[in-house]
């Protein structure tokens, strides 16, 4: 009788501790993000479709590339964190449209090649930084214009809504150079333009006119200039104001950069041949190395 009570007691006990567990974890109320995932199964991702190698299609249409896969990492952290499995629901974007899908809700993550700076922080959330960048001129080879000083009422085509516009626009109007700008739509717009004589230079990160000269096989036809007009800190684009999704973003990304993912995929997409051909063949920069070797595993 005396054992059956203890049997009895310990079972009792036993139920308390898990009704104890269960409620503190029910005690967490999701909001923001993660409760719409947790009720939907999906977390919405904008893509960028010229974006190489960060995000593009491959010759299946589908978006692959740095950035998406860091943002398949924090989808599966955001997964863990809801205790259900999430799918993605693809949306491409664009340099013009990708603020207004985030800050109207229509995406959740913009995994491209958008610059994190104070301005653009004030109306979206990002992640840590995931690559350093910079503008420069990719001109025809042959090209009179060797820095920014030479652009003195020449055309320049950039595309819409990029800090790359904003910087030629600072450099035109600081050295009155009368700069024509012409926004294109998309990066593969702008380089279309460059390509076909619209334009006298093509303003872009750096990464991003190496990646056209690669995928398109143009280093023999086009040059691109030495001096750095901007820098530009990417990250992966979120919405303000929603902490419980911020902190996975923050932990999953954080989580690539020190457990040395990072370094792997830089390896993949930058130093080795890319799924659909090209090969960049762009050194780490020492920006990006003292970014890796300064982030805590924690936020400070």
């Amino acid at each position: 009788m005396r054992g059956f009570a203890a049997k009895f007691l310990i079972a009792l006990w036993l139920g308390c501790v898990t009704a104890t567990l269960a409620v503190a974890q029910d005690a967490v109320v999701l909001s923001g993000t993660l409760k719409k995932a947790k009720d939907t199964g999906a977390l919405i991702v904008g893509y960028r479709e010229s974006s190489l190698p960060f995000s593009y299609l491959n010759q299946a249409k589908r978006p692959i590339g740095y950035s998406i896969d860091i943002c398949q990492a924090i989808v599966e952290t955001a997964a863990a964190e809801i205790g259900r499995d999430l799918t993605i629901q693809w949306v491409p974007v664009t340099s013009e449209n990708r603020f207004d899908a985030m800050t109207s809700g229509r995406i959740d993550l913009e995994c491209g090649s958008t610059t994190r700076n104070a301005e653009r922080m004030r109306i979206v959330g990002f992640s840590p930084v995931i690559f350093i960048a910079g503008t420069k001129l990719m001109v025809p080879r042959g090209s009179p214009i060797k820095s920014f000083r030479d652009l003195k009422g020449k055309t320049v085509v950039a595309t819409a809504g990029t800090t790359n516009a904003d910087a030629i626009e600072k450099v035109s109007a600081r050295f009155s150079l009368d700069v024509k700008i012409i926004r294109a739509r998309d990066h593969a717009d702008a380089f279309e333009i460059l390509r076909h004589g619209g334009a006298d230079a093509y303003a872009g990160d750096d990464v991003l006119l190496y990646g056209f000269l690669a995928h398109y096989n143009m280093a023999k036809k086009f040059d691109v200039t030495r001096d750095f007009l901007s820098y530009d800190p990417y990250g992966i684009m979120l919405r303000k104001n929603d902490p419980q999704f911020a902190a996975v973003v923050d932990r999953a990304v954080r989580n690539v950069i020190t457990s040395g993912d990072l370094e792997r995929l830089y390896k993949q997409w930058f130093l080795s041949k890319l799924p659909t051909g090209e090969r960049l063949d762009i050194p780490m920069s020492a920006q990006l190395e003292d970014i890796i070797q300064a982030t805590p595993e924690q936020p400070e």
